[in-house]
């Protein structure tokens, strides 16, 4: 049976709150950013991740090591304080996020050059329509 485990950290980011998803499956990491806006309650929170889950984007999964965890209380609760205090993401979700951003990218760029290519050949063909038209008055 495979491993899942995923992570929400929430700061701030001038000048709204964001959070950002981490999900590690099959020992792969992909991340998915969202902007909160205002600072989000405990209760808002839980209820956006019950509702919108399953609509997140994440990011093209990038490999990591994964550590298997001894479940010493004392340090997991050491581990949880200094997460709480440390502001920021990781260099990994930075990584799978900066990828998400590239390939979105590179489809907005085809998009766009194949809307730009459309209309100029609408542009052209409206221009032969013309020139056409003009030839037939004579």
């Amino acid at each position: 049976m495979d491993k899942v485990s995923g992570k929400l950290t929430v700061f701030f980011e001038e000048p709204f709150w964001v959070g950002v998803f981490e999900r590690v499956l099959d020992g792969k990491l992909s991340a998915c950013k969202v902007t909160f806006g205002v600072e989000p309650k405990d209760y808002e929170i839980y209820d956006f991740v019950l509702k919108n889950y399953y609509q997140l984007r994440f990011s093209p999964a990038v490999a990591i090591d994964v550590k298997e965890v001894g479940r010493n209380p004392k340090r997991v609760q050491r581990k949880v304080r200094k997460q709480v205090q440390n502001t920021g993401i990781g260099t990994k979700s930075q990584q799978a996020l900066k990828l998400q951003h590239e390939q979105l990218k590179t489809e907005r760029k085809t998009v766009s050059r194949e809307q730009r290519e459309a209309q100029k050949q609408r542009q052209f063909e409206l221009k032969q329509q013309k020139r056409k038209e003009k030839h037939r008055g004579r």
